[in-house]
């Protein structure tokens, strides 16, 4: 049996506050998650064996390092089950960009596998075994928007009103663990509550505050925030980075905004390469990876894959 285009989509973080550390290292959060519409695509083909077999190549990461990989493993050794997965893999969300693909992927990969092997686990097993694969993969799980606090497994559902975001990724990866270890951090956030959050405008609540660390280290993003805040588009970074977002209305609105920025596009740019854009009488010059209207999501498409 063979599980095709299962979807893995990407979060934002709406805002992000580190209000704290454990003495173990780990950073206390405050967040609100959103899915969106920008989905990496799985494949899962059951094996008899036991082996876990990668049917694609992720640059500079090893089967042993890849979530996607530990994350089957991690099922096989709480079930004991004998089956194994060839596991095939299209990438859509960009690496280092603060939008949890590696951590979408081990999620989805959880819920699949449970599915095709038959496991039976439910939403709360599965998120138990989610979340020693890194903070944000419990989410996933979780399958639908939410308030985190915790180090990220501490989930309260929220419902959103609809909205669009345009994600753009400058031509650069932010390594997380460089962040979240910068001297100049912020760790002391005032703490807020989940009606604090939903009383305000979901674009305008708080901040991230990995953002000033992230644009210290890397003015490629520092530079294109500031260039788009003054064409009237103000974005927020995601995560620790680098892509940025902005919200809108809906998905007609956002699509708007990124067809007037393909404007100022340089069409000399092959397709597929990183997209510059650069207008002569304003001065604008930018350069993306990703330029992308998403619609943003209150549920996980495969929510209903488990049992709450």
């Amino acid at each position: 049996m063979t599980l095709y285009d299962v979807p893995a989509p990407a979060k934002l973080n709406l805002f992000l506050h580190i209000v704290g550390r454990r003495a173990d290292g780990y950073h206390l959060l405050q967040s609100a998650f959103r899915f969106i519409d920008l989905c990496d695509e799985l494949s899962f083909e059951a094996r008899g064996d036991g082996v876990i077999e990668r049917d694609y190549t992720l640059e500079g990461v090893t089967p042993d390092q890849d979530l996607i990989v530990r994350a089957a493993r991690s099922l096989q050794a709480a079930t004991g089950t004998s089956q194994g997965a060839r596991i095939g893999l299209r990438k859509r969300i960009p690496q280092g960009g603060g939008l949890g693909g590696g951590s979408s992927d081990a999620a989805t990969t959880l819920v699949a596998l449970n599915r095709l092997w038959g496991c039976g686990l439910s939403r709360r097993e599965l998120m138990a075994l989610a979340l020693p694969l890194g903070a944000d993969v419990p989410v996933f799980v979780f399958g639908q928007a939410a308030f985190a606090e915790g180090v990220g497994e501490d989930l309260q559902p929220l419902t959103l009103p609809p909205a669009a975001y345009l994600v753009l990724q400058p031509p650069v990866s932010v390594p997380t663990a460089e962040i979240f270890s910068a001297p100049d951090l912020t760790r002391d956030s005032k703490r807020v509550r989940i009606t604090d959050f939903l009383a305000l405008p979901t674009s305008g609540f708080g901040q991230n505050d990995m953002q000033a660390a992230v644009f210290q280290r890397y003015p490629l993003i520092r530079d294109a925030a500031e260039t788009l805040a003054a064409l009237g588009i103000p974005v927020r970074m995601s995560g620790s980075g680098a892509c940025l977002f902005a919200e809108f209305a809906d998905l007609s609105a956002a699509k708007k905004t990124e067809a007037d920025l393909a404007k100022l596009e340089n069409t000399a740019i092959m397709r597929g390469a990183d997209r510059k854009i650069s207008d002569t009488q304003t001065g604008v010059k930018l350069e993306f990876r990703l330029i992308k209207a998403c619609a943003g999501l209150n549920e996980h498409p495969l929510k209903h894959w488990i049992a709450n």
